[in-house]
């Protein structure tokens, strides 16, 4: 909590000092040795209380007895200059004042010291309290304790740069008070313990009567009375008012103040209640002016003691006058007339008054009614004495009124209501007797309001009021009207109901974009408002409103985003009164995706997909389909179908399929699925038969249709060479020829498909037939010898022999039998590079009748060749082979890394397709030092919470997945917690012995650990902060010592790596020699703050100087001066101009803008401005900146920010509201700073808007340090805008207006050459002919000294002339220094196009050609206006308000001021000198904003003018309906126009509409303002309670990898799910190796330092210096003195200002209303409240500035563990809602690496591609941004500001502009275009030679799954049992630096 303001005193006890307390010797003015101390005593001065949160008040005492403070007046001069340490207070001790207050009191420490520092902190817990007290306080109450609680104190003295050790304590009040009663009766003199207590309330005198009164009172604030005693005045009057039983019914108070001019502060019924009327005079602003008394009391009888005013008749009238001096002007008249009128009046007269003169005021006795005392200090004595006059008056004077009126008058009787509803009611009562005339009815709101009446006839006894608010209580009175009096009112209240309010509202048809709404009506209502808005988090601002009529309860609803939950809510509305809401919430339905997605015909190369449709609006669909190893991803859209097929894919891979359907909208959700291809087919049932001698056929069966042909090859088993042949693929059979007799062949075949890949080879054996001598007859062979037959048999008993189901370490041979002879079969196999005598140790038996063999244990990722030979009784058949291959250790898949914390992480992987045992998970910090932990999991298990981790680090990540036969290869990745740590963090405030730090704060931590350390001696100190706190401060260091600053931020018990700076004390001051000749040092120079480097504006300061400053507040003004000036960089006519005024009766120039050049002779010319003096004159003080110092002569320069900052301490005496408001629309920047008495809502109409940024207010002098760094902050921001703000069509907006700094306006286009003005549109605007070769230029450091932003709208107005040439010429272009062209739009006549040209921020040249019919049209002679919007991606083209073309750019870069801007100029040089072609020009501005175009109605149109949304015409008459005169005859006709030029021929045009409208007939009379339409989004229900949330459904299996899916909107942040019970653990597995002990690593190094971040909070405020109480003025002189020189003044004043004197004393006042419009000066900066409604004025009070965020939440603690057992069933939780979608990154095998520690600048590389626009987001919440600090913050954008070396300035003659001839252009002989000023073309027309834009094609991130996790500790490091809530992470942006091209 910061200082405690002892301005703001809400106490109301007085401490009084006897006449005897003032020491002997001192005067009133005190010692001159110790003119602190030497101030007059205060009697009666209050308490100062200050209540601290609304819980704990403090009230301290600086004069605890006058004998206390006459002994340090008196001994102050011997108190010598303390050295060292502060020494602390002692004798701490307590005393109870009432049941929650204690009253603290100690003794001051010796020596020297500023102040104290009282801190109170609740032991159980809580903030602590804290308050700064001066140093001559000794006593503080401290009130809103609780009595049970107990509190711990701690005083702490301190002075500038140390502080004392604390005197500490601890007190219960109830342990107080039963000390204090068992200790009563050793108390010797109970009067004198309690003399130090302040006098209860109750001591005081109240008025107990039943009578009331009308009260006013009548304050003199004229200057004599000063401030200080001003106080006084207040506190006398808060226990005048507290004296009455003050209310609306009862005793009403209202209150004028005069001095020069009377005011109203209040009138009687302003207030209903005592509190508000005593908060009322607390802030009670001192007026200051003369003393004018006569007219102040002519005033209140005309204005306070009136009905309208709250004067009652039949009560009592006092009238009480305040006055400390003797009238200028005649009393005796007016205070006759209020006398006469029935007034009592009191006079009170203070130090200087006349008596004479209050007796000739008040009424008689004047014993009673008049009071006179010596000084302020003593009014307190007469309180009582008056009040108990006052009263027995009132009661005597009710007595008197109700014995006349009441014995000739009677009152109506019996007050009935009836008939009530909440817009009125029925009053009733019984007939008053006698004869009544009428009966007037007096009824207002009980809360405060405007009293309103009706009046009915004397007969009657009824009355209806009606139009009254809702759920109201009305305080009313009904008066019976004789002929000649009034009776008594008979009285009562009656409240009004609420509004009926529309019920039953239903939220149906809901659809994706809109739904509808229904409601049952309310009878009376004149109609609904409905108010709708998303509640998705950054939605909720774009709230929509519709208005209907009465007779409608059911609409639609549209436009709404898809699936987005919406707030409805309904009002009834009563004319502008709105009824209590209905609200109702629905969700709009998600983008209808597809259903029911099915594969089929799945084949090796193609799938066949067929899904239900989404919606009949759907527009077509967009088919995802990747690899599900993500290596490859495609994409197809389709129409409107239902079935797709796909087609070339790989075999044997799995595909996941997305689907989404899509709509104008956007798209939907997808529907995904997967499928795995088949393997390719291999050939089936490989045979050979027709075995010859030397061939057999070789058959076979396809398998597939898109088999381009087929291998067949064939090799001897006994060896041989390998023979092969292609067969087609549509070939079934091959006949081999050629070969051995008798051999035994292996033949094999493989097919080869369309996309050249390969099936799985088939093999089978074959043998030829032997020779034989005779020819074969029969399969039998037998020879024609007599010898037995030989028989060749050829047996295959086997067929389609496979080999699949392949694993790591096993694979299965299945085969078909095809001969069932066989016994058994022999299974061979060996690996392919194996040996064959190896068959006997790998040899299986299979009987006959089996087909299948597993073959294991096998080695992994190893081929084998399996051999099958059938074994028949008789010996073997044909052998048939296969190979077959074991499958690899394949290591896990698709790492990724989620959940990332700040000490912890999850990471998740896809199972291998091989089953493995389980996987090993390894990770290691990268860039800091620390060990390699490891974890091992089982296989059912692909997701591990790493726990313990360090915050900020990046880890290297490894999973294993573990076989039986050993380890897979490692997948791997990078994966980084969550950056705990501060940023931004600086130093502030660096002294000899102390220095301050202050950072940005982090959103997550709970605490701040801060070091200091020396290193020098190396010694630390350490502070721990709560984690709302962003700066601290370290006293007693050592003077010119470096240290270390550390800052540690923590989270809980999670603490981040430190963040640190290094910062240097001050040294001790060089002691110079004390010779006589030699000069003082000069002062030192202060640096410049980083955020006025930038800064280039004319700075005018207004500074107040009249007598109400004083000489010591002005000596502080100067200071504020020469610190605020002293932040600025550059001062001259290249960087920031200062000047400054100051103003009393009459503004004085102290020094102009361009007076000084160097900051050194600034800074001392301030510091020589002396005090002036006079009255407030602030008003004429800004015109006469405007007439004197921003001029030419005065060193103003185009085209930079103008800005004006006023300081003063009261309310201004003329108008200040005009001459601002004209001045801000004219473009200047306005800062208000108010002092004290100053009035807030002058200084909300001086300053510029928002007033949050240009308004600032102080309670006193000193606390100008408050505001300082704010100031400077935006006063810096305002100077740095690369755009000035501007005032267009009544909008300021930030941009430039060309035409005015072209000279183009009708004061100045004289003076350029070749222009000429003629009538534009309407005859009315004014447009300049832009003749032939007049080549209009200037500057362009004049124009845009810092360049163009980033993005802006060029607006032209023109027209193409007949003498315009057909060749292409630049409407308006800058060229650098050579004069090359750098940006500008290019019209080509001929050619009818329209071109713009800039270079990128490559340095590459780039320009967009727009064509067609809509650009066309404004080379045809009439006038058009064209808007040319640059973004960073695009430029658009509006023709006259509307949009005809967009084309993609790259962003711009900045531009050279060094060169010019022309108007015309011809894109090829004709001649010996450059030409520009001729046009009217109408406008031509250049906004800031791409949004201007849109709000443009083009009104300057004929054929688009509005004239109901169109301002006036220029120079038209706008007359109300009341003095408008009779009609005038008609005019003759008028004569026929001059014939135009004749035009082009034009297109031909489309069909023309029906025939032509009539003429515009002459535009009428403005209309009076329509009444006030009601207040559109100000009201705001409150959301319903959120509905219940349904059970979560069963966990289901893992779902496969899917693809990205589109981004969702963010869902609101939900309530986390509660943690599932904790499940059984399964078995105890088998103790793994111990692993290494872990250490926590050492903290890592520092990162680089950040770049300057946003402005931070109001630093908290040092320690303060010694402030006294502001004395009387003067009071260093004697008062005989003070008295004389004020007789003087005031002598010369009132000689020299009689004839205004007398002008006021004899005009008659006219009803006064009260200015202090908007609410008292601004607290000191506090809590950040709730967001409060947008509008300059509020509820009283100004918004404090924003404090810290509070600390979070301590989330709730984690469950113990549950016992080990079997596995669990997944928990059971409710489900919370969708978080925000990840950031989508690009697809891979693996996690992207986080970046490695920040290094040295690189130089910037080329800029990607353009990627395609995005889809439309969601609008933003509306918002107010002041234009000059959005020009300084984004629309300067994308490139950094010029230095001073950068941009050259050259003066400009005064109120001229600068005319180039075009031979001056160039340097020497003209050269050719292309040498000097060419654009890059190769020839005029070509556009081939332009970049076109490229776009980058998009990147899809693979969707993450939820999967079963488990949670991995690292060993030795304590458990965190901790829910912590997920955060967003922001991209940080990158920002280009110096203004400088990046390199390539």
């Amino acid at each position: 909590m910061g200082e405690i303001n002892p301005g703001l005193a809400l106490g109301r006890a007085a401490l009084t000092c006897p006449p005897w307390g003032r020491a002997p010797g001192l005067g009133r003015g005190g010692s001159a040795a110790s003119p602190g101390l030497g101030a007059p005593l205060r009697a009666g001065r209050p308490a100062d209380t200050v209540c601290i949160e609304g819980k704990m008040m403090f009230c301290r005492y600086e004069i605890q007895s006058c004998f206390f403070l006459a002994f340090l007046a008196v001994t102050a001069v011997f108190i010598s200059d303390a050295q060292g340490q502060v020494s602390p207070p002692t004798r701490l001790r307590y005393n109870v004042v009432s049941p929650d207050s204690v009253q603290i009191s100690w003794k001051a420490p010796k020596g020297q010291f500023t102040g104290y520092k009282l801190l109170v902190t609740p032991s159980s817990g809580g903030k602590t309290n804290q308050l700064i007290l001066q140093n001559t306080a000794t006593k503080a109450i401290i009130q809103g304790l609780i009595p049970d609680q107990t509190y711990a104190l701690q005083i702490i003295a301190f002075s500038e740069d140390e502080e004392s050790k604390p005197a500490q304590g601890q007190f219960r009040i109830k342990d107080i008070e039963r000390r204090k009663e068992t200790s009563k009766s050793k108390v010797k003199d109970p009067e004198k313990t309690n003399a130090s207590k302040p006098a209860p309330e109750g001591s005081l005198f109240t008025c107990k009567t039943p009578a009331i009164a009308d009260i006013v009172i009548l304050v003199d604030g004229s200057w004599s009375i000063g401030r200080f005693n001003f106080r006084l005045v207040r506190l006398f009057l808060e226990n005048l008012v507290s004296a009455f039983n003050v209310g609306s019914e009862k005793t009403r108070v209202g209150l004028a103040q005069y001095s020069g001019d009377p005011r109203i502060e209040w009138h009687l019924n302003a207030y209903g209640t005592k509190d508000a009327v005593l908060d009322a005079v607390r802030n009670l602003p001192y007026k200051g002016g003369n003393t004018l008394t006569g007219l102040a009391l002519t005033y209140i009888l005309e204005n306070s003691f009136k009905p309208e005013a709250g004067a009652r008749p039949g009560v009592s009238k006092i009238g009480i006058l305040i006055t400390d001096g003797k009238s200028q002007d005649d009393v005796i008249p007016p205070a006759k007339n209020l006398r006469d009128a029935g007034i009592e009046l009191f006079a009170i007269g203070v130090k200087n008054a006349d008596i004479n003169e209050l007796k000739e005021i008040a009424s008689e006795p004047d014993s009673t009614h008049v009071y006179n005392v010596a000084d302020f200090n003593f009014m307190h004595t007469i309180v009582e004495g008056l009040t108990r006059t006052v009263c027995s008056r009132v009661e005597e004077q009710e007595k008197e009124i109700k014995g006349t009126i009441v014995a000739s008058l009677g009152a109506p009787s019996d007050l009935v209501t009836s008939e009530i509803t909440a817009r009125g009611f029925r009053v009733s009562w019984t007939h008053a007797p006698g004869k009544v005339e009428k009966y007037r009815v007096v009824y207002y709101p009980t809360r405060g309001g405007q009293p309103e009446e009706v009046v009915v006839d004397g007969s009657l006894s009824t009355a209806v009021l009606k139009n009254l608010m809702s759920l109201t209580e009305y305080q009313i009175a009904v008066f019976a009207i004789y002929s000649n009096a009034a009776s008594e009112g008979l009285r009562g209240t009656e409240t009004t109901l609420a509004l009926p309010m529309a019920s039953d509202l239903q939220l149906y048809d809901v659809s994706h974009s809109s739904m509808r709404a229904k409601w049952n009506g309310v009878a009376g209502a004149t109609g609904y408002m409905i108010l709708y808005a998303p509640l998705t988090e950054g939605l909720a601002a774009d709230e929509k409103e519709i208005k209907i009529g009465e007779a409608s309860t059911d609409l639609e609803l549209d436009g709404l985003l898809p699936n987005t939950e919406y707030t409805v809510t309904v009002y009834a509305m009563f004319g502008e009164e709105a009824s209590d809401p209905l609200t109702g919430q629905e969700t709009t339905l998600p983008l209808s995706p597809p259903a029911n997605l099915k594969f089929s015909d799945v084949g090796h190369s193609s799938a066949k997909l067929t899904w239900d449709p989404a919606s009949k609006n759907v527009n077509g669909y967009r088919i995802m389909y990747v690899k599900t190893d993500g290596t490859e991803t495609n994409e197809v859209e389709v129409g409107r179908v239902s079935t797709h097929t796909l087609k070339s894919l790989t075999s044997l891979t799995e595909y996941t399929v997305a689907i989404f359907s899509l709509y104008d909208e956007g798209q939907s959700e997808p529907l995904t699925g997967s499928f795995t291809t088949k393997k390719l087919p291999a050939p089936q049932h490989l045979e050979i038969d027709e075995a010859s001698t030397d061939s057999f056929r070789v058959s076979w069966k396809p398998t597939s249709s898109d088999i381009a042909f087929y291998r067949l090859a064939w090799i001897p088993l006994d060896g041989g060479e390998s023979e092969e042949v292609v067969i087609n693929g549509d070939a079934d059979s091959h006949v081999i020829e050629g070969l051995l007799p008798n051999t035994e062949y292996e033949v094999s075949l493989l097919a080869v498909f369309d996309d050249e890949s390969e099936s799985e080879v088939v093999a089978v054996l074959g043998a030829t037939f032997a020779r034989t001598t005779a020819i074969p007859t029969t399969v039998t062979t037998t020879s024609t010898t007599t010898s037995k037959p030989t028989t060749a048999v050829f047996r295959t008993g086997i067929r389609n022999l496979v080999i699949d189901d392949e694993t790591t370490s096993s694979l299965r041979v299945i085969w078909d039998i095809s001969d069932y002879n066989v016994q058994q079969f022999r299974v061979t196999y060996l690996t392919a590079k194996g040996d064959r005598a190896e068959e006997a140790v790998r040899m299986v038996m299979v009987p006959g009748r089996q087909n299948t063999l597993l073959l294991q244990p096998l080695l992994s990722d190893t081929e084998y060749k399996v051999t099958i030979t059938p074994i028949y009784s008789d010996g073997e058949g044909v052998s048939v082979s296969a190979p077959g291959k074991t499958l690899p250790l394949s290591a896990p898949r698709n790492l990724r890394v989620s959940d990332e914390w700040y000490n912890r992480l999850r990471i998740s992987w896809d199972a291998p397709p091989s089953p493995t045992m389980g996987y090993r998970v390894v990770y290691k910090p990268i860039n800091i030092p620390g060990p390699a932990l490891e974890t091992f999991v089982g296989d059912d298990i692909n997701t591990i919470l790493i726990l313990n981790l360090f915050s900020g680090t990046e880890y290297s990540v490894k999973v294993f997945a573990s076989y039986s036969t050993g380890f897979s290869d490692a997948l791997t990745g990078v994966a980084k917690t969550l950056y705990l740590g501060v940023t931004d963090l600086d130093s502030y405030q660096v002294r000899m012995t102390s220095l301050c730090a202050q950072w940005q704060l982090h959103r997550h931590a709970t605490a701040y650990r801060v070091v200091i350390e020396s290193l020098v001696d190396g010694k630390k100190r350490e502070v721990n902060l709560g984690g709302g706190t962003p700066r601290h401060c370290f006293f007693e260091l050592m003077p010119g010592t470096e240290y270390k600053i550390s800052v540690h931020t923590q989270l809980q018990e999670i603490e981040g790596p430190a963040v640190s700076i290094m910062e240097t004390t001050l040294p001790f001051p060089t002691q110079l020699p004390t010779t006589p000749s030699t000069p003082p040092p000069p002062p030192t120079i202060p640096p410049a703050k980083e955020v006025c480097k930038a800064a280039k504006a004319d700075l005018a300061f207004l500074v107040d100087g009249s007598w109400s400053i004083g000489d010591d507040n002005f000596n502080k003004i100067i200071s504020f001066l020469y610190s605020t000036v002293g932040a600025l960089d550059k001062i001259g006519p290249d960087g920031t101009q200062v000047a400054i005024i100051q103003f009393s009766d009459d503004p004085r120039t102290e020094f102009k803008l361009n007076a000084y050049k160097t900051k050194e002779t600034l800074l001392e010319a301030i510091q020589q401005i002396a005090y002036k003096g006079g009255n407030t004159k602030t008003g004429k003080a800004i015109k006469h900146a405007r007439e004197v110092l921003f001029t030419g002569e005065a060193g103003m320069r185009r085209g930079i920010p103008k800005v004006l900052v006023v300081i003063t301490d009261g309310r201004s005496q003329d108008d200040v509201n005009k001459v601002s408001r004209e001045m801000q629309l004219d473009g200047f920047s306005f800062f208000a700073i108010g002092v004290a008495d100053a009035d807030y809502s002058e200084l909300v109409n001086i300053g510029s808007k928002p007033s949050e940024r240009h308004v600032f207010f102080v309670d006193d002098f000193d606390a100008f340090a408050k505001i300082e760094d704010e100031l400077i902050t935006f006063v810096c921001e305002t100077a740095s805008a690369t755009c000035p703000l501007v005032v267009k069509d009544g909008n300021n907006f930030a941009g430039f207006k060309m035409m005015e700094m072209f000279g183009l306006v009708e004061k100045e286009f004289s003076a350029v050459e070749g222009v000429s003005m003629e009538p534009g549109t309407f005859n009315v605007y004014p447009c300049y002919r832009l003749h032939k070769d007049a080549l209009v230029s200037q500057p362009t450091k004049y124009l845009h000294p810092e360049g163009l932003p980033s993005d802006y709208t060029i607006t032209f107005l023109f027209r193409i002339l007949p003498d315009t040439p057909q060749e292409p010429f630049a409407l308006w272009e800058i060229l650098n220094e050579g004069y090359e062209p750098l940006v500008g739009v290019i019209l080509d006549n001929g050619g009818k196009t329209l071109t713009f040209f800039n270079y990128d921020y490559k340095g590459d040249f780039q320009t967009v050609t727009f064509e067609g019919p809509e650009i066309r049209k404004i080379f045809y002679g009439s006038f058009h206006k064209l808007h040319v919007v640059i973004s960073k991606t695009t430029a658009k083209i509006i023709i006259d308000c509307k949009q005809v073309s967009e084309k993609t750019i790259n962003a711009a870069g900045n531009i050279s001021s060094d060169g010019i801007e022309v108007l015309g100029r011809m894109v090829r040089s004709r001649g010996p000198r450059d030409n520009s072609a001729p046009l009217q020009l109408q406008m031509f501005d250049i906004v800031c904003a791409t949004s201007w175009a849109n709000r443009d109605k083009c009104c300057e149109l004929p054929g688009l003018r509005d004239e109901e949304n169109c301002p006036a015409l220029p120079h038209s008459c706008s007359c109300s309906e009341a003095n408008k005169g009779p009609l005038g005859p008609p005019g003759p006709p008028g004569g026929p126009g001059v014939r135009g030029a004749k035009g082009h021929r034009g297109d031909p045009g489309p069909k023309g509409p029906d025939g032509p409208r009539g003429e515009i007939g002459v535009p009428g009379p403005q209309g009076p303002p329509g009444p006030q339409g009601p207040s559109g989004l100000s009201i705001q229900g409150l959301p319903g309670p959120p509905g219940e949330k349904g059970e979560k459904g069963d966990l289901g299996f893992p779902g496969l990898q899917g693809v990205p899916g589109a981004s969702g909107s963010p869902g609101r942040d939900g309530a986390q799910g509660q943690r599932g019970l904790p499940g059984k653990d399964g078995p105890t597995g088998p103790q793994g190796p111990p692993g290494p002990m872990g250490i926590p690593g050492a903290p890592g190094v520092p990162g680089v330092t950040g770049s300057q971040g946003p402005q931070g909070d109001v630093g908290a405020p040092g320690p303060p210096g010694a402030k006294g109480e502001r004395g009387e003025r003067g009071d260093l002189q004697s008062q005989a003195m003070v008295r004389a020189v004020a007789r003087q003044v005031c002598e010369q004043l009132i000689q020299g200002h009689m004839a205004r004197y007398n002008s006021i004393l004899n005009q008659i006042p006219s009803q006064s209303v009260s200015t202090r419009t908007i609410a008292g000066p601004p607290g000191e900066p506090g809590r950040p409240g709730a967001p409060g409604p947008q509008g300059e004025q509020g509820s009283p009070g100004m918004q404090g500035f924003p404090g810290s965020p509070g600390q979070p939440g301590r989330p709730g603690e984690r469950g113990l563990p549950g016992e080990k057992g079997d596995k669990g069933n997944p928990g059971v939780g409710t489900q919370g809602p969708r978080g925000p979608p990840g950031s989508t990154g690009p697809p891979g095998e693996s996690r992207t690496g986080s970046p490695g520690p920040p290094g040295s600048p690189g130089p910037r590389g080329p800029a990607g591609h353009m990627g395609p626009p995005g889809s439309q987001g969601p609008s933003g919440p509306p918002g107010y941004c002041d234009p000059s600090s959005c020009a300084g913050y984004g629309m300067g954008g994308g490139y950094g500001e010029p230095t001073d070396q950068d941009i050259p300035v050259v003066q400009l003659p005064h109120n001229s502009y600068q005319i180039y001839d075009p031979e001056d252009l160039y340097d020497g002989e003209q050269q050719p275009y292309v040498v000097h000023g060419s654009y890059p073309l190769p020839s005029p027309y070509s556009q081939s030679s332009y970049p076109s834009p490229h776009l980058a094609q998009p990147e899809f991130t693979p969707v993450r799954e939820e999967m079963e996790a488990v949670e991995l500790r690292s060993p030795g490091i304590s458990r965190f049992t901790r829910k912590i809530a997920k955060r967003s992470v922001k991209t940080p942006v990158r920002k280009r630096a110096n203004g400088k091209k990046p390199s390539p």
